[in-house]
């Protein structure tokens, strides 16, 4: 493979020193208070706090701290910045309606950094040989195709396995020493310390390839095959290499069998006189090791099922349809501009007035306080005593409410019995209006539904109202042909 030139080396690491974040946290001025509040408060495995909590656990830091160092911020704006420079990554609360923020995969991996140079561990020692000369190894065997050979590396392990059995029942057991079994337990913790970076960077990787999916939606030169594999049911993200690799460790740790014998495993290493010379967080860390690696792997599964649905739900509910719309339109809009800019300068006025779909700008001492007194509604009412109800007098509240159509209809067909046919100012004189106008109104309304207006012809319909004084109105005849 062509050794790639200085100069494309210097200018990859030159994007690398501009885009990550953990570079970023590294060389901040302020990076030992960074990297002690964060450690502090979100260091454990999987530590994640609701805002408020964190925002006030800060606070409470910054004022000791303040007595050494200068920091002029509260705990919401350092936070703010720490999340807009990618050290934090702040999500919905599962349980609330807040929000909670926890460590970025960056942030991460530059605590690590700094956690090994003050602590610094030496890396040669002789179980991390073994480990890698026995994985080099299982390796070579499992990717043999000669039969013959893996046959025979087989037949040399159950040797050995046998020569040890039987050395065990002579009573020959060789235990480690405690100096080498310190150094396979650091092997072990170095490793787990590291789980809380690693499943933030596939939860990291999985947001990402959820962004590319939906980027790939949206191509029109690779939008069917994308298409066709959510319509047909497929888990674009699980099916990834990433997806693939991470159900294959979540299976191996969600396996009752084997994880109850890691777990057992632990226990028993803890048991064992050398795990006396450990400190406090170490014992702590592989006591907790099988919980942390289950919790791990049930956010990042959570997280990898909620991406597939919201794939899923964003190909079924047409929604990239819109997307594309928009996007087609700000492409053909930067393409008319980039012609027009060679005409008209961007800063020259134009003869034009758009209104954006803004917020409006406004100061913070618009900001009315929240008086809740504007909200009180006064003492509660009492309840009222128990009374006779007046069926008369509820009646009379009907019929100043509503039109009485029952009494129009029995006038009408009353009518109609003896003559045939009558107009609504023959109706007004068998029958006069005893609800003044509305009666009037009523009568109108029925003739206009079940008889004939003759707009050529006009009678004056007559009426008293409910105040007693006599009107009358010319209106075009209408005509009651039959009974209602």
């Amino acid at each position: 493979m062509a050794r790639m030139s200085a100069l494309a080396v210097a200018l990859a690491y030159r994007r690398l020193v501009d885009e990550s974040a953990a570079l970023r946290l590294l060389r901040a001025d302020n990076a030992p208070v960074i990297a002690a509040l964060l450690t502090t408060h979100l260091g454990a495995p999987g530590a994640r706090l609701p805002v408020e909590d964190l925002h006030e656990l800060i606070d409470a830091d910054l004022e000791v701290l303040r007595d050494h160092i200068d920091l002029p911020q509260t705990a919401r704006g350092y936070c703010d910045d720490w999340r807009n420079a990618g050290f934090l990554v702040r999500r919905p609360a599962a349980e609330t309606r807040g929000e909670t923020l926890e460590l970025a995969p960056d942030a991460v991996v530059a605590l690590r950094v700094l956690a090994q140079l003050d602590a610094p561990r030496s890396t040669i020692t002789q179980s991390r040989l073994l480990s890698l000369a026995q994985a080099v190894r299982q390796l070579a065997i499992d990717t043999d195709p000669d039969t013959t050979r893996r046959l025979a590396s087989l037949e040399a392990e159950r040797d050995r396995i046998d020569e040890e059995i039987a050395r065990v029942n002579r009573g020959e057991v060789d235990v480690l020493d405690g100096r080498e079994a310190l150094e396979r337990v650091a092997d072990v913790l170095l490793q787990a310390r590291d789980l809380p970076g690693d499943f933030a960077g596939v939860r990291a990787r999985f947001e990402e390839l959820n962004h590319q999916l939906r980027a790939r939606i949206l191509d029109s030169d690779d939008q069917g095959n994308v298409l066709d594999d959510v319509f047909r049911g497929v888990d674009l993200i699980e099916t990834s290499e990433e997806g693939l690799t991470f159900s294959a460790f979540s299976s191996l740790i969600r396996d009752p069998e084997r994880s109850s014998a890691f777990e057992a495993d632990l226990g028993a290493v803890l048991g064992r006189d050398f795990a006396g010379y450990l400190d406090p967080d170490s014992r702590r860390t592989l006591r907790s090791l099988v919980r942390d690696l289950k919790r791990g792997s049930r956010e990042v599964h959570g997280e990898l099922t909620e991406f597939a649905r919201g794939l899923r739900r964003y190909v079924y509910s047409q929604e990239f349809q819109r997307d594309r719309a928009l996007r087609d339109a700000l492409q053909s809009a930067l393409a008319t501009a980039v012609p027009a800019s060679r005409q008209v300068k961007p800063y020259a006025d134009v003869p034009h007035e758009l209104e954006l779909s803004a917020l409006r700008l406004a100061t913070v001492g618009e900001i009315a306080p929240h008086d809740p007194t504007d909200y009180d509604t006064g003492a509660a009412l009492p309840d009222a005593e128990t009374e006779s109800i007046d069926l008369a007098a509820l009646a009379a509240i009907a019929r100043e409410s509503e039109i009485d159509f029952a009494e129009l209809i029995d006038n009408v067909n009353d009518v109609l019995t003896e003559h045939g046919a009558a107009s609504v100012a023959e109706i007004l004189r068998a029958a006069p209006a005893t609800q003044g106008l509305a009666s009037v109104v009523g009568l109108l309304s029925l003739a206009l539904a079940n008889g004939e207006v003759r707009p050529e012809d006009h009678e004056r319909l007559a009426w008293t109202g409910l105040d007693g004084v006599d009107r009358a109105a010319d209106v075009a005849v209408h005509v009651f042909t039959e009974r209602i």
